[in-house]
């Protein structure tokens, strides 16, 4: 879709235009499903939050203030649906509840992955956006509404307790790679 076709269907869905919308959406959708799936495991918890997504989108979409940001919103929308399915699946699964020696005895084999898992909120999600998702810090910020300022510090924050609990070196060796 050019540029031009893009910014008409995003006035035209601004104004209630449906099929507008909807083109919105399918140019979108790789997109999305990429965000989603960087941020859960489960194909199905992926449709859903694609779905809400895309169903608060579209009655929010009449008082979006600022069209020129849609695809911004939008992905603002679905990570805020992921994060809900997140702490859903947190809250019922067991694993969480061991207790804390179980957790730090098996500290040594857990893999990336895991050890991003047991981040915090907003750190698991900036880790995820900016290593997972390969997103630039300066459209994180946007998204989250924060400075890039605060986005180095959380990062600097979340490889340090990457690297601890991967058993890694914390000088030299952890840098803005993996």
């Amino acid at each position: 879709m050019s540029e031009l076709a893009w910014k008409t269907d995003v006035q035209l869905a601004c104004s209630g235009d449906r099929d507008a919308f909807a083109r919105l959406v399918r140019e979108m959708q790789n997109e999305l499903y990429g965000m989603a799936r960087t941020l859960l495991s489960k194909d199905e918890d992926c449709a859903d939050a694609i779905q809400e997504a895309i169903l608060k989108a579209y009655r929010g979409v009449p008082k979006l203030r600022e069209p020129a940001y849609f695809r911004t919103w939008i992905m603002r929308i679905l990570i805020h649906e992921c994060q809900q399915i997140y702490r859903k699946q947190k809250r019922t699964t067991l694993s969480d509840n061991l207790p804390e020696r179980a957790a730090q005895s098996a500290e040594s084999d857990l893999d990336l992955r895991q050890a991003v898992e047991r981040l915090e909120e907003p750190l698991r999600l900036l880790v995820k956006l900016h290593y997972f998702a390969d997103m630039p810090l300066a459209q994180i910020a946007e998204m989250m509404d924060v400075s890039e300022g605060t986005l180095k510090s959380r990062l600097y924050r979340a490889r340090r307790y990457l690297a601890k609990w991967l058993n890694l070196p914390e000088r030299g060796e952890v840098g803005y790679e993996f």
